[in-house]
């Protein structure tokens, strides 16, 4: 019966993966209007998100290290509070670099203090089908552009945007503060602590150690190319969309269409993990992710945007829930929040590249094609590195040692 709570574990880090996240890739939506509004610049407007990336990063590798010492609540708890707070005062903002400095440091640091934690949370919660539910949890982020996102669009088309930063900036509140109450460790892990032993070839590790072992620099490079490659096209979707003729609120929904096949790329890639190994399901994701990603130069029509962005978001969707799993894998559940929390801050790296560059293509050559050409080449890079994934831990070791 206590495991049975491991469920409700998941469907809180979805909807904070949701809302948090969602919340912080909505500036691809205000990124029109905005501009338009305000006269700041597409590059301007997107280093905030660049920002974002590198603050989300580097706070979710200390939100990890607190997770693993003080647990799970105390963390989400304040990104709840401190979500709500930075969207509320971007919302306010009279200048870019206020802005700037606002929506990409407070809103990062918030961002950060929901998906690894989470994520690691989940990993330890479940034994038997671990990929579904770290799927199930990341899956909020496929959710996102489909609530959030046209949520964000409707309240801007109806008001502005600052009126639609500031409402979602109280729904955070009104949603994630009762939500992290909820969050608790399960019965073995807080009653035995550490006394529970990591599983394969991290066992007996310190953080220190699983981050300079081979296994987790091939994880965090794979995780970075990965997130290089498809931040630009998924961030500049929407403009690169409208810049081909389809309507704005069209433009949104091709956006949400990707979100929805993400969703259905993490229940899908979770369950393949699970039946034929976590490695070979993220290698062919990420190929398949690089093939989509040069596809988008070929597209101008509605229709064929559609198409790509359920093969698109299906894979990148996909593939994302799976370094938590291969972290679990190597390094067992005592360390996993730092873990996890580190290869997620290097990934957030990558993601801070594509806005920006994507900003930058567009503001020197009028055209994104030069963003998707080398998005697709990184892409590709990030299947080279996941060759050279070492062996994972025998599944049954693992179980011998957990008796």
């Amino acid at each position: 019966m206590q495991r049975s709570y491991g469920w409700v574990i998941v469907a809180v880090g979805a909807l904070m993966t949701c809302v948090g996240i969602g919340a912080m890739f909505s500036l691809a939506v205000y990124l029109q209007p905005m501009s338009v509004a305000t006269g700041w610049s597409r590059a301007g407007i997107s280093s905030a998100m660049t920002l974002d990336f590198l603050t989300m990063g580097i706070a979710g590798f200390a939100w990890g290290a607190v997770n693993d010492r003080f647990g799970t609540r105390i963390v989400v708890f304040c990104g709840a509070v401190l979500l709500g707070l930075a969207l509320v005062l971007a919302s306010r903002s009279s200048s870019l670099i206020e802005f700037q400095l606002v929506y990409g440091i407070l809103v990062g640091v918030a961002a950060g203090a929901f998906f690894a934690p989470m994520i690691a949370a989940a990993s330890i919660w479940f034994e038997q089908n671990r990929s579904l539910a770290v799927s199930l949890v990341s899956a909020g982020m496929g959710v996102a552009p489909m609530t959030i996102s046209p949520f964000a669009r409707w309240l801007i088309s109806t008001y502005d945007w600052r009126t639609a930063m500031l409402t979602i900036g109280i729904a955070a509140w009104i949603l994630l503060i009762p939500a992290a109450l909820l969050v608790r460790q399960p019965p073995a892990a807080a009653g035995a602590g550490s006394a529970r032993a990591p599983s394969g070839n991290g066992a007996g590790l310190t953080a220190a150690q699983a981050l300079r072992s081979p296994q987790f620099a091939v994880l965090a490079l794979t995780f970075f190319a990965c997130c290089a490659a498809h931040s630009g096209p998924i961030f500049h979707m929407v403009s690169y969309a409208i810049g081909c003729g389809i309507p704005a609120m069209a433009a949104v929904s091709i956006y949400s269409v990707e979100g929805a096949s993400g969703l259905a790329g993490r229940l899908l890639f979770g369950i393949a993990a699970d039946r034929f190994g976590v490695k070979l399901v993220l290698v062919l994701g990420l190929l398949l992710q690089s093939i989509c990603i040069a596809s988008y130069l070929a597209v101008s029509r509605l229709g064929e945007f559609y198409t790509l962005a359920v093969v698109f978001g299906t894979a990148y969707g996909g593939v994302m829930p799976l370094y938590a799993v291969l972290a679990r894998e190597y390094f067992g559940p005592r360390i996993m929040g730092t873990v996890f929390g580190a290869a997620t801050m290097v990934s957030a790296i990558g993601m801070a590249i594509g806005p920006l560059a994507g900003g930058f293509v567009f503001d020197t050559f009028a055209s994104y094609a030069w963003l998707y050409i080398g998005s697709s080449a990184v892409a590709l890079g990030a299947v080279l590195i996941a060759l050279m994934f070492p062996p994972l831990p025998s599944r049954a070791r693992e179980g011998l040692q957990a008796a």
